[in-house]
């Protein structure tokens, strides 16, 4: 099972930071933003911060368990009981696999399967809101309809850059990842890599080249299942804002029926996940 395990692909390190929890769930408040510092005219300027959107991770549970019968382990000439820990290990790893980008998977509706979020609008959203009663009609979408191109990218890139915080200041996100299903690897790989401008037949620089990390490796990410969806983010917020917690570890049992002489091993586990803040990412659908 572990030999499996260790060479199977896991991002959930990768997209979350992975911390551990001793409670049924987790809560977590915004704490919104100061303003601008002030000249100092003899009294120093004492500034408020908002109460913002709380955001409640919740544990779940998750098992699988095999089962040997006597005779087939007495008589095993074919491998198929060691078959039988690799099918558990792959199976383990491609759940986790699905939780982990469940969130993006989710991006553009509100998913409340592991965290119920306050503001209650999707991830990516064209109508996210604040508690400070700061205008939203500027910096609070992160969501386009754009294609994966050059030009789709330096529009989603400008959108990112104006992101604004709770009381309607300049938030300092910058994308540096491009998260792809591996459908539009080819598309990324082009507006990433090539030296000159994408599609254009003049000597032009790309000014995206190496620009971008394309995520979570150099091929994208087959678990993301919307073969167009494309996320920019910001790796240092992303770690910031995005927690996976694993309330019991992976753990295993094992016991044997006395009348049947069926062994039985089964595995557990139990996590969460959750985003914070919405503004890592910006979503195209």
């Amino acid at each position: 099972f572990f030999q499996e395990l260790e060479e199977l692909p896991d991002y959930v390190g990768t997209l979350y930071s992975v911390e551990s929890s001793s409670g049924a769930y987790e809560i977590s408040s915004e704490v919104g933003e100061l303003d601008d510092f002030t000249e100092f005219t003899g009294s120093v300027s004492y500034g408020s911060q908002n109460q913002g959107y709380d955001v409640r991770a919740t544990h779940v549970e998750f098992s699988k368990g095999i089962q040997v019968e006597r005779k087939l382990f007495d008589d095993d000439s074919h491998g198929i009981i060691n078959k039988k820990p690799l099918g558990l290990a792959t199976a383990y790893n491609r759940t986790r696999q699905k939780h982990a980008a469940r969130m993006l998977n989710n991006a553009m509706s509100v998913d409340t399967m592991f965290y119920s979020h306050t503001e209650a609008v999707a991830l990516c959203s064209d109508s996210h809101t604040t508690t400070s009663g700061a205008s939203t009609a500027t910096g609070f979408d992160n969501l386009t309809t754009a294609s994966l191109t050059a030009v789709g990218l330096s529009a989603a890139r400008i959108q990112f850059s104006g992101f604004r915080d709770d009381i309607g200041n300049r938030f300092m996100s910058m994308a540096d990842e491009l998260w792809i299903p591996i459908d539009l690897f080819e598309q990324a790989q082009e507006i990433i890599q090539s030296s000159g401008k994408v599609d254009v037949a003049t000597n032009n620089v790309n000014v995206h080249k190496g620009k971008f990390t394309i995520m979570p490796n150099e091929n994208g990410w087959n678990y993301m299942t919307d073969t167009n969806n494309w996320f920019l983010m910001d790796s240092r917020l992303r770690k910031r804002f995005c927690t996976w917690y694993d309330r019991v570890p992976l753990e295993f049992a094992q016991a044997e029926e006395l009348d049947t002489l069926i062994a039985k091993w089964r595995a557990y586990c139990r996590y969460s996940n959750k985003y914070q803040n919405w503004r890592f990412i910006l979503g195209s659908q």
